[in-house]
């Protein structure tokens, strides 16, 4: 794989987070890593050290005493960029950390770039591109199951469901190159039984990694929910219900509610971005309500799934409501509130009746939250595709395969299937790294933050 610009330098960067703490810790690596922080470290040779071992000492620059630290040192190619590495524990004063990092810079190093440290650690072979992208994941996890989703894909387990496939296409295209090469003998050396066979197989994990992307979505990214209602229906109720303490202003006077609240409810892992909107009325006077109302219509629009509240004294007829939500082709739930002030022969299966105020089938409405939303309890030990860019090329992959199939079952010349198989090897390429290109990696790695 080709070197990127830089390759050879060697790197700087905090990888702990900006602002005081008991410690930072600042990263280094690159060829001359050792050699770099050696010129800073008087108290022994870094470079006559074992990998994997830790080192007491004082950092001074010429006569400057910067710091009292615990240096790291970590050999080429056991670490995590497969370079030498060294990381440095220092006090977590910033201006402490950016004298260590303009001393390194002026011994030699530069600073890295976001996610540079990663980049090299995929270029080195020390991670595919799935794992390298799932370190952000682990970083940006605020859940367990986002934080277990990510680790499994760290630990390649999405990678692995597609190398061995790989594997097995790359033999079979390998074949039928082969057989271009004896075209005038007319011979085949791919069995194209087994070659069928190997394309539906790769047909299914295709398409369950693609079927799993939604749950995966959900895992990484959370589910908007907009709570819609007629003014008073009892939507800020509901939102300081379902979180459990006095987020939203709740009066009896309607139209309290102005502006959209967002909050994050986690539910069983699943983050849940619950949004609480103005009343939905059609006339108003007031202009600022009627502001409210359209930010409300648009949230709507916007959301995964509805909760549509309603005031279960005042209103029997919501053909017009039901109306308008199946029209927006997404899951909604009907939430009948005040239910304690009414009789149970007004009930019925098709909405949670809840009492917003006095907490009551809240539990009941998070469950049906959930179940709406995954359909059961999640399964992180199935693979999950959580990334957008993997689901598109899953998408690409997808369509060549079925190219792949219906040359096969036409029997067209085996110049043209190479021609798709090729296609096919290209997206799984494109997936785990193996297809690359510059722009390709400083777009991902861009995203990642500095330090990593």
């Amino acid at each position: 794989m080709a070197k990127l610009l830089g390759w050879n330098d060697t790197i700087v960067a905090l990888a702990t987070p900006q602002g005081i703490g008991a410690i930072g810790v600042i990263r280094v690596s690159g060829k001359k890593a050792i050699t770099f922080v050696d010129t800073l470290f008087p108290s022994k040779k870094l470079s006559d050290q074992n990998t994997h071992t830790l080192h007491v000492g004082i950092l001074k620059n010429k006569e400057e005493i910067l710091d009292e630290v615990v240096v790291g040192l970590f050999k080429a190619p056991k670490s995590y960029t497969g370079e030498d590495v060294v990381e440095i524990s220092c006090h977590g004063s910033a201006f402490i950390q950016e004298k260590i990092i303009e001393a390194l810079i002026e011994a030699g190093c530069r600073t890295a770039q976001a996610g540079e440290f990663t980049q090299r650690a995929f270029l080195n072979g020390k991670l595919d591109l799935t794992q390298a992208e799932a370190v952000a994941d682990v970083i940006a996890s605020n859940t367990k199951a986002g934080r277990d989703a990510a680790l499994k894909n760290i630990r390649g387990g999405f990678s692995k469901e597609l190398s061995v496939l790989r594997e097995e296409l790359i033999k079979f295209s390998a074949l039928i190159e082969l057989e271009l090469d004896f075209s005038q003998e007319d011979v085949e050396f791919a069995d194209r039984t087994q070659f069928y066979q190997l394309i539906n197989q790769i047909q299914q994990t295709t398409l369950k990694l693609l079927r799993s992307f939604k749950l995966g979505n959900v895992v990484k990214n959370g589910v908007q929910v907009a709570i819609i209602g007629k003014p008073n229906a009892g939507k800020s109720t509901l939102l300081n219900a379902l979180l459990n303490e006095d987020r939203a202003i709740v009066s009896e006077i309607a139209g309290t509610t102005r502006d959209t609240i967002e909050e994050v409810l986690n539910i069983d892992g699943i983050l849940f971005r619950l949004i609480d909107t103005a009343g939905i009325r059609k006339h108003t006077s007031d202009d600022i309500e009627t502001i409210g109302v359209g930010k409300s219509l648009q949230k709507a629009e916007q959301a995964d799934i509805i909760l549509y509240i309603y005031d279960v004294t005042n209103t029997n007829d919501l053909s017009e409501e039901k109306q308008w939500l199946q029209s927006l082709q997404k899951p909604f739930i009907l939430i009948a509130n005040k239910a304690d002030l009414v009789n149970d022969t007004y009930k019925n299966e098709n909405t949670i009746f809840i009492s917003a105020k006095h907490h009551k089938n809240i539990e009941q409405l998070k469950k049906q939250l959930l179940q709406k939303t995954i359909g059961g309890e999640i399964n992180i030990e199935s693979t999950l595709v959580t990334n957008t860019r993997h689901f598109e090329a899953l998408q690409k992959l997808e369509q060549s395969l079925e190219d792949v199939q219906k040359g096969l079952q036409e029997n067209i010349p085996g110049d043209l299937l190479a021609l798709d198989i090729r296609q096919a090897l290209h997206y799984l390429g494109t997936i785990t790294g193996e297809v690359t290109t510059e722009d390709q990696l400083d777009f991902i790695f861009r995203k990642f933050c500095i330090g990593k």
